[in-house]
């Protein structure tokens, strides 16, 4: 495990397991890799230490873009460490990869992780219901 810094490198967006789950419609572990292997194109990693579980899909930085989902799905940035699994570790127990990166400064686009958050954040709004 390697603490890194978030702000220049990449940021990550941390998605609440329920939420993300809503979104990839699965719970199976392999189907959720797929689906997130496809949707968001980049890494995703998944701690399951906290709250039910918390994954956290790593984004390019965009300094002074406003993001959409702060309050249900926060984005992190710069003043924030994250603990980062060795590339090889892509099952638990402890954090492990969902969708381990697959080249030097592979990252999901901040805008499809929000659109991923919206559709997550629609699905469980009409569950309530």
């Amino acid at each position: 495990m390697a603490l890194l810094p978030l702000g220049q490198r990449f940021d990550a967006a941390r998605l609440p397991a329920q939420l993300l789950l809503a979104s990839v419609g699965t719970y199976d572990p392999l189907e959720i890799a797929e689906r997130l292997t496809r949707f968001l194109n980049g890494p995703v990693l998944f701690d399951g230490r906290l709250m039910g579980g918390t994954y956290y899909a790593l984004m390019r930085p965009s300094p002074g873009q406003p993001w959409k989902h702060q309050a249900a799905a926060p984005r992190l940035s710069t003043g924030t460490y994250l603990g980062v699994p060795k590339i090889g570790r892509t099952k638990p127990p402890g954090t492990h990869w969902v969708v381990p990166p697959r080249f030097p400064g592979d990252l999901c686009e901040p805008s499809t992780v929000e659109a991923l958050i919206g559709f997550g954040l629609s699905i469980t709004q009409e569950t309530e219901l």
